[in-house]
């Protein structure tokens, strides 16, 4: 059993080196910047941000160059710390989701569920290091707002129609080259813990009975391969973004701070595991009812969810990628009253529904209504955003229903409903409620992006289009992955494992000993009374 276990091992690990080699060819292959000062890396930063930053008619006289240049390195020095600080945001919401999976998942596997949110950020983050920040943005050519010159300019692209198709970025594997630059590690750190947000939703809905080094091997494969892809797709100048520019519906896929590239596709993905995975022992009934496992520990569920509030105004605000753009306002402003639309609108529903307003899905409720913010939060006005939420909290609530009690699908945190219904619901809202006030030039179309009821039907489509492309891909992709990982080393623990607990097979220490040998002593002080 020791010999198959490392053999299973060695095997996982060099298919991870196999994996790595991937990018390490591209990257070898890769041709040489041009020598021209336009796309030169700037790793001290002592170049960001120039009179070229700053709109000057005067800018060639000296004093005026003078001055034009140091405002403009100030912008630019304002726009990085914004995003970076922001992303330091998104990253503390690590701890969040950490604190709500655990907290609403039993004790016997606290320790693992932890772990898992742990790690995730670790192996997430060496993979997108990797190849995963290269095939996501190798391609998105120049960012302004963070001084980025065209740097990551090297997307593969299909021709057809007449019109050219981004598929996948190949510039900037392991942050080298080109991509020693100021402005790409901060986009690289901000995007990073994006795709965690992503990486770390399957380990709530497949929580409690996963194998540790199944998920070892999945943090990789979406790291470095699902969630790049479609981000390339929406974010990094691929196809879908350009659906405006070549067939004009609207201005292509808009999706603000990820309610699809992020929270769509960490939804989908959790789908198609826990299909994979199959549902907790005890889960349902001979007739297919569901029993409820109630989580053990609710106040640490709900601590979760603040934390996870808080680092959303980071995760929104920040997506403008400038503290300069004094839009930031009414999207941090919209974050919140979208969250507390949805937390209202599921406390409503589950009370007049179940007499009872049940603290765990008042806390998803939140976390709906923040799912569907995050894509149109820059481009809706306050009564829309409350009126997202508050559909948002109504949504999440049915979709647990329906895919515990219809699909039969075990997914003990509603992470699925939570980001994938929602996340859904999200992108489409986008296309429905844009009232037009922001957005000129995006993704390279002329206009502010509107939505269906503000006179752009066109949009509605692309945001359409963005839904049905996310749910087939990254399910098919995902469920591919899962199944390959079942076929090498597997997925569950035994049954066994799952009914102990999976706190000391998986993890070798238990995250509350001291209760459990409180009750290993009630037993034999029993057992020797009975005696």
């Amino acid at each position: 059993m020791v010999d198959q276990k490392r053999v299973i091992i060695f095997g996982v690990i060099a298919l991870l080196i196999m994996l790595a080699t991937v990018p390490l060819v591209l990257w070898a292959a890769e041709p040489a910047a041009p020598a021209a000062p336009a796309i030169t890396a700037d790793p001290s930063g002592s170049v960001t941000g120039t009179v070229k930053d700053l709109t000057a008619k005067e800018a060639g006289k000296p004093i005026l160059a003078e001055i034009a240049e140091a405002v403009g390195h100030n912008k630019i020095s304002i726009n990085i710390i914004w995003t970076l600080i922001t992303g330091y945001l998104v990253m503390f919401m690590q701890l969040g989701f950490a604190l709500v999976e655990t907290g609403f998942t039993r004790a016997k596997n606290a320790a693992h569920t932890m772990l898992m949110n742990f790690m995730v950020y670790v192996i997430g983050m060496l993979g997108f290091w990797i190849c995963g920040f290269a095939f996501m943005f190798g391609g998105v050519g120049q960012v302004a707002n963070l001084g980025m010159v065209a740097n990551l300019n090297q997307e593969w692209t299909w021709h057809l129609f007449g019109k050219d198709f981004g598929i996948i970025g190949y510039k900037g594997f392991f942050l080298t080259g080109g991509a020693y630059d100021v402005a790409v590690f901060t986009l690289f750190l901000f995007q990073m813990v994006f795709m965690d947000t992503t990486a770390t939703i399957p380990t709530g809905a497949m929580a409690e009975r996963w194998k540790f080094l199944a998920f070892c091997v999945y943090g990789f494969f979406i790291s470095m391969l699902i969630y790049p892809i479609y981000g390339n797709w929406v974010w990094g100048g691929g196809w879908l973004s350009t659906l405006g520019a070549n067939f004009g519906l609207g201005h292509g896929a808009v999706d603000f701070a990820g309610s699809g590239v992020v929270h769509m596709v960490g939804g989908v993905t959790a789908l198609a595991g826990a299909i994979v995975l199959g549902p907790r022992i005890g889960k349902y009934k001979k007739d297919g009812t569901p029993n409820a496992i109630p989580g053990h520990h609710i106040p640490m569920g709900i601590a979760g969810a603040l934390i996870l509030a808080f680092g959303w105004f980071g995760f929104n605000p920040g997506s403008t990628l400038a503290g300069t753009d004094l839009r930031i306002g009414v999207i941090a402003t919209n974050t919140m009253l979208a969250s507390a639309g949805g937390a209202f609108s599921a406390m409503l529903y589950m009370w007049l529904r179940f007499g009872k307003p049940d603290p765990t899905m008042c806390v998803n409720g939140l976390l709906a209504g923040l799912v569907a913010i995050t894509a149109p939060c820059a481009f809706v006005n306050a009564p829309c955003a409350v009126l997202i939420g508050l559909i948002a909290g109504v949504l999440v609530v049915l979709s647990v229903l329906f895919i515990d009690g219809v699909l039969k699908v075990d997914d003990p945190v509603g992470a699925i409903s939570v980001h994938g219904a929602c996340g859904a619901w999200g992108v489409l809202s986008l296309g429905l409620f844009a009232d037009g006030t922001y957005g000129d030039k995006w993704n390279n179309v002329e206009g502010t992006v509107r939505g269906l009821f503000y006179g752009d039907a066109s949009q509605f489509l692309a945001q359409a289009i963005d839904v049905v492309v996310c749910l087939v891909f990254v399910f098919c992709a995902a469920y591919l992955t899962f199944k390959l990982i079942e076929a090498v080393i597997g997925n569950r623990v035994s049954a066994e494992v799952e009914l102990g607990g999976l706190d000391i097979p998986e993890t070798g220490v238990l995250a509350y000993p001291d209760f459990v040998l409180a009750k290993s002593e009630r037993k034999e002080t029993a057992n020797g009374e009975l005696g």
